[in-house]
C-alpha cells in the first residue's frame, strides 16, 4: 500500500512539468537556464535539477506544493486563470515521501520547495513549512533545503521557515512599487515583500547562536520598463541593508495564455550584464553610481561594465601594477581576487615588468588588460604573442 502511494506521488510529481523553467534557484543561474528544454510529456527526473548550492553541486528536487494560484500575476505561468496550467496539488506528508524515496535512491541531495498561494499567503506557508519539518525532524534529512517565502506571511512563520532551510526566497519580482504593480497587480511591494526581507536580516540579528537560512531574491527584467539603474539600485541596498547571498535576474519570456503573452522577450545578453554589476556591487564594493550606465538608464550590452567603466577612466589614467593597492588593482578588467592577490604576492619577490610575468603567475589573458595598467611606469607592448 505505501509503495503504491509512493508510486502514485512520484507520477504526480512527473505531472508538474519542468518547474526550473521559471525559477533560477542555484549558485550558477546562466547554466540552470542552459540546460532549461520546453516539451509536452515529463516524467519526475525533470523536477530534478543539477545545481550549484551553498553547500556545493548538488542534484536538487526542484518542485512546488502546488501548481494552483489564486494570483494573477501578469507574467507568470501558474497564474490564476490560465487554462494551459495543469494544476497539481501535494499535502506536506505526500512531498516529504517523495522527496524522502529519491534521496535513499541517491537520486537528489538536495530540496527547493516552491508553492502557488491557495487559501492565502498563510495557509500555504504553513504546507510549506509542515514539509521542511517532516523531512528534517521525522525522517532526519540534514541536506540542504531552499524554501520559497509566500508574500506576507507572519513573523513567526519566516523565523521557523529559517530554522528549517539552508536559504529561503522572498521574489520581489520588480524594483518599485509602480512597476510591481504593473506586473502583478495582487502583490504590495513593501508590506509583503520588501518587509520579508527586512525581517528575515533582523532575526538572523536577533540570534546570532542559532543556524538560520541566508536570503535571496529575484527580478523579471524587462516586462514593464524597468531600467538596470532602477534593479541594480534595489540591489544594492538589499545587498548593504538586508544582506543577501545574491539577488537573481530573470530575462522575461512571454507565456502564452497570460496578459503579456504578446510583449518581446528580454533578450539574455541585459540578463547576464546585470549579473556582472551585482557582482560588482557585492563582491568588489562598488558603488551604484560608478557604474557605466546610459542616459536611459540601462547598461551598454556590447561590454561588460567593468570594461566600459575602464574605458572611461583607465584609459588615460592607467593603473601602476607594480604600486597600487588590492581594491585599486580590482578595478582592472582581467584581474579578479584571485589575480589581485596573486600580483601583490609576486610583488615582493620582485619585479613585474612584462606581460609575459603576469601570465606566469596564473592571468589568463594579460594582453587585454595592457592598454589599462603600467608595469615598472610604461605601458606594456599589446602585440606579444603570449600562447
Amino acid at each position: 500500500m505505501a509503495g503504491r502511494l509512493v508510486s502514485e506521488t512520484l507520477t504526480k510529481l512527473s505531472q508538474m512539468g519542468d518547474v526550473t523553467l521559471h525559477e533560477p534557484a542555484g549558485d550558477s543561474p546562466q547554466a540552470e537556464r542552459a540546460r532549461r528544454r520546453r516539451k509536452q510529456e515529463f516524467n519526475f527526473s525533470d523536477c530534478i535539477a543539477s545545481l550549484q548550492t551553498p553547500r556545493g553541486p548538488k542534484p536538487v528536487l526542484k518542485t512546488m506544493m502546488t501548481t494552483a494560484c489564486e494570483r494573477n500575476c501578469h507574467y507568470c505561468v501558474f497564474r490564476a486563470g490560465r487554462a494551459k496550467t495543469k494544476r497539481v496539488t501535494f499535502q506536506p506528508d505526500e512531498m516529504a515521501s517523495a522527496f524522502d524515496t529519491l534521496e535513499n535512491a541517491g537520486k537528489v541531495d538536495g530540496l527547493f520547495l516552491s508553492s502557488g498561494i491557495i487559501k492565502g499567503s498563510v495557509t500555504t506557508q504553513d504546507k510549506i513549512i509542515d514539509t521542511a519539518d517532516i523531512i528534517r525532524n521525522r525522517q532526519g534529512y540534514r541536506g540542504y533545503i531552499h524554501l520559497k517565502i509566500m508574500p506576507g506571511i507572519e513573523y513567526d512563520q519566516l523565523y521557523r521557515s529559517m530554522q528549517l532551510a539552508d536559504r529561503i526566497s522572498v521574489n520581489l519580482e520588480a524594483p518599485t512599487t509602480a512597476r510591481l504593480t504593473a506586473l502583478a497587480p495582487k502583490k504590495i511591494f513593501v508590506e509583503e515583500l520588501v518587509q520579508m526581507l527586512q525581517w528575515a536580516q533582523q532575526i538572523r540579528h536577533n540570534h546570532q547562536n542559532q543556524r538560520l537560512a541566508s536570503s535571496v531574491t529575484q527580478f523579471v527584467v524587462g516586462a514593464v520598463g524597468d531600467t538596470d539603474l532602477e534593479l541594480l539600485s534595489m540591489s544594492d541596498k538589499l545587498y548593504s541593508q538586508a544582506k543577501l547571498a545574491r539577488v537573481y535576474y530573470s530575462a522575461f519570456s512571454p507565456v502564452p495564455g497570460t496578459p503579456f503573452e504578446g510583449l518581446p522577450p528580454t533578450e539574455a545578453i541585459r540578463e547576464f550584464r546585470l549579473y556582472q554589476s551585482s557582482f560588482l556591487l557585492r563582491d568588489y564594493r562598488w558603488d551604484v553610481e560608478e557604474l557605466p550606465f546610459l542616459r536611459d538608464g540601462n547598461l551598454r550590452t556590447d561590454v561588460d561594465p567593468k570594461q566600459a567603466w575602464a574605458d572611461v577612466h583607465l584609459l588615460h589614467q592607467p593603473i601602476e601594477i607594480m604600486q597600487a593597492e588590492r581594491e585599486r588593482l580590482l578595478r582592472v578588467p582581467g584581474i579578479g581576487p584571485i589575480s589581485a592577490d596573486a600580483i601583490i604576492r609576486a610583488r615582493r619577490r620582485g619585479s613585474l615588468s612584462e606581460l609575459i610575468h603576469l601570465k606566469q603567475i596564473g592571468i589568463r589573458t594579460p594582453h587585454k588588460m595592457a592598454k589599462y595598467i603600467l608595469l615598472n611606469g610604461r605601458q606594456p607592448t599589446r602585440q606579444l604573442n603570449l600562447f
